[in-house]
């Protein structure tokens, strides 16, 4: 069977139509061949640690053009990055990104640009912090910087390589979620509130950049043991040393703990989501899911995640919206 296209739906656009899939994959729907990501350049950010450096070496080594980016250079993780790439022959060139800075994303992006000859196919959102404890806890300096992390640099990000994009004809942003950007777990600070939002506004770009061949497919991953709990008691015990009094007194027992979260007893393989990842870029234009959930374990976002599917059909298919939302949901 002929799989039909974003660009087919736009073309030829039935009136009305069910779900043929959910936008939702399960890990163990993933196709589990090699795949072959030759010709595709992908930028990834957060390239110092967890999913962004694990990245970087496998689309590199399955053939991708990489460009692996990071802040506060130098730093021994793009050395390290820099002498496996040579060693290794594979094509990853480092570049100084903090996604907060409007100047060093424009200045990053525009340097891959030159390296690449163009646009840049994929873009890999996966820059992101976590600041744990009460909502009520979290203080503005900890507030801005979650969300300008999580969401603003995210939104940077995909503006800086879609002018490129558009001009090279199609393209794939990839963020990075997580289960928490589609339930909640008290006592996180922030962290589901950022992803939540970068899933919404993750799942509008999906929608408004089919007319240009320009995909999103969001990874949501559960726990995995990487940096990112380690860092994670960096920002939230500065949160906590620098906290008032009158916001701590309502939560001892969680403000005791807050810095001294320990991921290292978490033993899903964090290689999960590059693989996913990988396969999600060599997938056809138009097959690729909305959202894949990652993890060996419990993935309590399905449900949600199929639900919204529907819902985003059911209440828009039939509209002026309809060839958008049913090319994103997979839907004739």
């Amino acid at each position: 069977m002929t799989a039909l296209t974003r660009r087919t739906l736009l073309a030829g656009a039935a009136a009305t139509g069910v779900l043929a899939a959910t936008a939702t994959h399960a890990q163990g729907d993933m196709v589990v061949s090699k795949p072959d990501l030759a010709g595709n350049s992908v930028l990834i950010t957060g390239c110092s640690s967890g999913f962004g450096r694990l990245g970087a070496e496998h689309y590199a080594k399955l053939g991708a053009k990489v460009f692996a980016t990071m802040r506060n250079l130098p730093r021994p993780e793009a050395d390290e990055l820099r002498t496996l790439a040579a060693d290794e022959n594979l094509d990853i060139t480092v570049i100084e990104i903090d996604v907060l800075s409007d100047e060093q994303v424009a200045a990053g992006v525009a340097e891959a640009e030159r390296l690449n000859g163009g646009g840049i196919d994929v873009l890999v959102n996966n820059a992101g912090i976590g600041i744990s404890g009460p909502v009520e806890v979290q203080d503005m300096e900890a507030t801005e910087l979650i969300f300008g992390t999580n969401v603003l640099g995210a939104h940077r990000m995909a503006r800086a390589v879609l002018p490129g994009m558009r001009k090279k004809g199609g393209g794939l942003i990839v963020p990075i979620s997580s289960q928490l950007g589609r339930v909640i777990v008290p006592f996180a600070g922030h962290y589901s509130a950022t992803k939540f939002a970068l899933e919404a506004m993750s799942e509008q770009l999906a929608y408004e950049l089919v007319p240009h061949n320009i995909e999103v497919s969001i990874i949501e991953p559960g726990g995995y043991p990487t940096e990112v709990w380690v860092n994670r008691n960096i920002y939230t015990a500065a949160l906590k040393r620098r906290a008032e009094d009158l916001h701590t007194d309502g939560y001892p027992q969680v403000v005791a703990s807050m810095g001294t979260e320990d991921g290292s007893g978490r033993s899903a393989d964090p290689m999960d989501v590059p693989r996913a990842i990988a396969q999600i870029i060599a997938m056809p234009m138009g097959t690729r899911p909305l959202r894949t959930e990652v993890h060996p374990g419990a993935k309590p976002q399905m449900k949600i995640n199929e639900v919204s599917a529907a819902t985003q059909v059911g209440w828009l298919g039939g509209s002026g919206y309809g060839p958008l939302i049913k090319a994103v949901h997979n839907v004739d």
